[in-house]
């Protein structure tokens, strides 16, 4: 039995981040990987071999923002690793039925620009709404830069600049009463009460759905902040791709001595009494962990598929039952679309630029429009009468992802993993076959064709991956991609559970990290690093106190 201080489950991004500061702090550390590929939701793929040879695709993740609020970077050195990120600029395009169309820049003087064209009145609002959600964003980031918990570690990443945002948000009983609220309403109220033009709402209203839910949901307001999150930080994508990310990662995992094996499906945690010892793989194998195991996959599957429920109950009666029933997801996930194209999309009837194509690609054509693309698949509905779409061709920007004078196309399309009516049928018994998602496909290129027309002709090779397909793939529980949804209840101190929200178990050295964890889903590394941090401090709990206590006190000594 081959023997690591460390095993982690899963070498999806967060994981391999864990791994590179574990590694750097003199742990070795093994990582099992399931697919043929490191990555998880972070990789790019030749995926149409055969038909559309040299074609590189983004299988899932693609616009970068939240890693970028974060020192996940700069701390591990990526470009070193050949990490280059490219950044957007316009950052979105939303067409509008009407021939209005939104487009959003980096700078947030030359968005108010093109909103001033339709509505001066909203163009000022919008100065005034982003400036708000900048300001929270700058307050918040510290919060995201550490263990829930670690109240320590929290205060030392916060800078004066931030300390007088968070004043400015909060500073006053009726500030914070009044974020309080803003937190607690619904992304579509939260549009109405500051806009009145239906090209702006609806645009804002489809990246506040990116949270998963639609934009009516109550307690979800701070989805709104997404448009801001592309003003600043802002929004960029890898050369070469999501991969380029994760490949980075693994070049420095193995530069630190730590091991990556693929096609490794764990499937049983081990234990030695009350304590983690190691797993069991697909075939037999054994890993012996002699400090711990972190998960990068969600504490469902962890607890409920992958240990005896008997241990589990030794460690935490009630904890299967919270996990089985508490935990919230609303059978919203993906079904994507890949096309391998001859020439780049064009906006015929918005006076097409170039530069539209840059960002991402809104098909939004009004709020309404967007509640049904997320409303219907919590039914078990697919919304494929009048689709709602996020698109991106990212060899506008990135040009060695197709071969030269090429481009690919990636279309996101909200969707249900189990469709009603048909439960027992389809792969998986989610209702999907390979003939229901070319159907669907076929009406999501219908919708993009109404925009940009040359979409059908300039087409070479399309890949179609259902819901049910895409869980798989990813190893995602009901193909939830943020391993649980990403409401106001389910986040911070409740992610995925209040007992183990600070990425300790009840088993003593196993932990958790990825989308499942605070603080949430997308590309950040953000969970990998925050679980580092608090497997550390299990080790060496008053060392690493010590350490965080001198680090507190530096950056408040550093503000006066």
């Amino acid at each position: 039995m081959e023997a690591y201080d460390v095993v982690v489950i899963g070498a999806g991004h967060n994981g391999l981040v864990c791994a590179a500061y574990l590694l750097k702090a003199g742990y070795s550390v093994l990582l099992l990987e399931k697919r043929p590929v490191p990555g998880g939701a972070a990789t790019t793929e030749e995926v149409l071999p055969e038909e559309a040879p040299g074609f590189k695709f983004n299988l899932c993740a693609i616009d970068h923002e939240f890693i970028h609020l974060g020192p996940v970077v700069q701390e591990l050195e990526l470009t070193k690793y050949g990490l280059e990120y490219l950044f957007c600029d316009p950052v979105a395009f939303c067409p509008h039925p009407d021939g209005k169309y939104f487009l959003g820049h980096r700078s947030l003087e030359q968005t108010c620009a093109e909103i001033a064209r339709y509505s001066p009145r909203d163009a000022r609002k919008y100065a005034e709404f982003t400036d708000y959600w900048l300001r929270v964003i700058r307050a918040m980031s510290p919060m995201f830069n550490a263990p829930p918990r670690s109240l320590l570690d929290i205060a030392g990443n916060f800078s004066a600049g931030k300390v007088k945002d968070l004043i400015s948000v909060v500073g006053s009983t009726n500030k914070a009463m009044d974020f309080v609220r803003t937190m607690l309403t619904s992304a579509e109220d939260l549009l109405n009460e500051w806009f009145d033009s239906e090209f702006l709402k609806a645009p804002l209203a489809r990246l506040a759905a990116e949270m998963g839910v639609p934009p009516s949901q109550k307690n979800l307001g701070i989805g709104t902040i997404m448009m801001a999150l592309r003003h600043d930080p802002g929004m960029a994508r890898p050369k070469g791709g999501t991969g380029a990310l994760t490949q980075a990662l693994v070049t420095l995992v193995q530069a630190l001595g730590g091991k990556i094996l693929c096609d490794q499906n764990v499937e049983k945690v081990l234990l030695d009494g009350d304590r983690v010892a190691g797993v069991r793989v697909a075939g037999g194998t054994e890993y012996r962990a002699t400090k711990g195991v972190i998960s990068n996959i969600d504490a469902q599957r962890l607890f409920l598929h992958l240990m005896d429920p008997a241990e589990v109950n030794a460690a935490d009666p009630e904890l299967r039952e919270r996990l089985e029933r508490r935990i919230i997801n609303n059978n919203e996930t993906i079904l994507k679309v890949d096309l391998a194209m001859a020439e780049p999309l064009r906006f015929e009837h918005h006076h097409h630029r170039d530069e539209y194509l840059i960002g991402s690609i809104l098909i939004a054509d009004s709020v309404r429009h967007v509640e049904i693309a997320h409303a219907d698949p919590a039914l078990g509905r697919i919304p494929d009468a009048d689709p709602s779409l996020y698109v991106v061709q990212p060899t506008v920007l990135d040009p060695t992802m197709a071969p030269a004078g090429k481009h690919t196309v990636w279309i996101e399309f909200f969707a249900p993993y189990q469709i009603a009516g048909l439960e027992g049928t389809g792969l998986y018994g989610t209702g999907w076959t390979d003939e229901l998602k070319h159907k669907v496909a076929d009406r999501i290129v219908d919708k993009l064709a109404e925009y940009a027309p040359n979409v059908k002709t300039a087409t070479l090779a399309r890949r179609v991956e259902s819901p049910a397909e895409l869980g798989e793939r990813l190893g995602a529980l009901k193909g939830n991609y943020y391993h649980l949804d990403m409401t106001l209840e389910q986040m911070v101190f409740f992610r995925p559970l209040p007992e183990i929200a600070n990425y300790k178990t009840p088993i003593e050295g196993l932990f958790l990290t990825g989308a499942g964890t605070h603080p949430g889903g997308s590309i950040s590394g953000m969970p990998g690093r925050n679980c580092a941090r608090a497997f550390l401090h299990s080790q060496k709990p008053w060392a690493t106190t010590w350490i965080d206590a001198k680090e507190t006190l530096r950056s408040l000594l550093n503000r006066r």
